[in-house]
């Protein structure tokens, strides 16, 4: 038994460095037009959206549906830059508390956060889309089935920003 789990161990530590394919970021994504059954509207990137898009190995995208903000990630293959988008909230000062998840209109989980910061609080809502339509609620629940290759992708990283006070 202790063999099997040090076996497993050395797997999951060394599942990162398996070389992978190394496919270039599509020249161009066909975003959808519409998430959760609201239309989206294109919003131009700001400065620090192109930083961040910069080193990224996909495509960045954000929409507005009317009522929250709409980040889109796309992205080809496994890699540990689509991360969570609450690290990202925590790393610039936010205080994120997590809150119970939510069910999309077509039934799709996403993991949902809280942050706060200057009297200003947002819910924020995550999930990973594959190929054939399956979802995961999260970016952690995403990175194995995609790095074994059991997720199809391409993938859409689905972050809807939300202001609640």
């Amino acid at each position: 038994m202790r063999f099997l789990l040090a076996l497993a161990a050395f797997a999951a530590a060394a599942a990162p460095f398996v070389p992978q394919r190394s496919a270039p970021p599509p020249a161009e994504v066909v975003w959808p037009t519409q998430v959760d059954g609201r239309p989206l509207t294109r919003i131009a990137p700001t400065a620090f959206d192109r930083r961040l898009a910069r080193d990224f190995p996909g495509r960045i995208a954000r929409f507005s549906d009317g009522r929250s903000q709409v980040v889109l990630r796309h992205v080809g293959e496994a890699t540990r830059q689509l991360h969570p988008v609450r690290d990202c909230f925590a790393a610039i000062g936010y205080r994120v508390v997590p809150v119970p998840m939510q069910r999309s209109p077509n039934g799709a989980l996403s993991s949902c956060f809280e942050a706060t910061r200057d009297g200003r609080t947002l819910r924020i809502c995550e999930r990973v889309v594959a190929t054939d339509g399956s979802s995961m609620p999260d970016v952690s629940s995403w990175y194995w089935p995609a790095l074994l290759g059991t997720s199809p992708g391409p993938w859409l990283a689905i972050t809807i920003v939300t202001r609640i006070r």
